[in-house]
């Protein structure tokens, strides 16, 4: 009897175990379906133009021209969320499997009643970071605007100014802050089991932190984007590869390196042909 017993109740904890990981994968690809259309729309919305007007070539190639918008309070709101939806488009895939590890360890801790919508949650304070960098690299498009350093294409007119922005980007790379920020967005289970916080508003702040651990990381890289054009799309593109690679593969630190050295090499060779 005692042993019939023992074999049902192992046989309902494997019917749990499996239940649990049915809607664990659930969970997970519904997830991954809305990551993946919040960066598709992202990238179209970038890519399409970000509703500002752009040169556009003549027919014989030669480069458009366009007269410089006014700031407008209307353009500055427009230009903050081209930046915004621009690191959506670019950091979103990146953070993917920290939310993913999110849900599933959110998951385990709140049992069969959890939901997708702390890891939303923790997506939302990600992007809330990015918001704030958003804001700032917006208002720093239009000092350099204003100072006459930017074409219309949104790309850095003084061959001086693009070198050190390189060379920035490149020493950056190597300092010890950047390598402690990467390796925090490169342990994802470390993060996690450190800073957990229960609730939607745990998620949002566990979000904004570790958006702040990717800022720290990638800040200068996004700076290049005054170097090659904001809205170069082979730029962004190249930019969020180097991220997303630099984070996820095991070579990333060393990836990370050789692309600082690279930067530093190129910089340092267009600020010398200016001068």
């Amino acid at each position: 009897m005692q042993a019939g017993e023992g074999s049902l109740s192992g046989s309902r904890r494997i019917r749990g175990a499996s239940t649990l990981e049915a809607a664990l994968g659930r969970e997970r690809a519904v997830i991954v379906a809305a990551l993946a259309g919040v960066v598709v729309v992202a990238w179209a919305y970038i890519l399409a133009g970000a509703g500002l007007e752009m040169p556009v070539d003549a027919p014989d190639g030669t480069p458009g021209v366009m007269a410089p918008m006014a700031w407008t309070p209307g353009y500055a709101v427009l230009v903050f969320f081209m930046w915004w939806v621009m690191m959506i488009a670019m950091m979103l895939p990146s953070a993917a499997p920290m939310i993913l590890l999110f849900a599933t360890l959110d998951r385990g801790r709140r049992g069969r009643g959890a939901s997708v919508a702390p890891a939303g949650a923790f997506a939302l304070g990600y992007l809330v970071a990015w918001g704030g960098f958003s804001l700032v690299a917006a208002a720093l498009q239009w000092g350099l605007g204003a100072a006459s350093l930017l074409s219309p294409a949104m790309a850095s007119t003084s061959a001086v100014l693009g070198g050190v922005i390189l060379a920035a980007a490149g020493v950056y790379q190597l300092t010890p802050l950047k390598q402690a920020c990467l390796r925090h967005c490169r342990a994802p289970f470390l993060f996690l089991s450190q800073r957990w916080r229960a609730g939607r508003l745990g998620a949002i702040r566990m979000g904004i932190e570790h958006g702040a651990f990717c800022l720290g990381c990638c800040w200068v890289l996004m700076g290049l984007l005054f170097v090659g054009g904001v809205m170069n799309p082979y730029w962004i593109v190249g930019l969020a590869v180097f991220v997303l690679l630099e984070k996820t593969i095991p070579a990333g630190r060393g990836l990370g390196w050789l692309g600082g050295g690279a930067l530093i090499a190129w910089g340092v060779a267009m600020i010398a042909i200016a001068l």
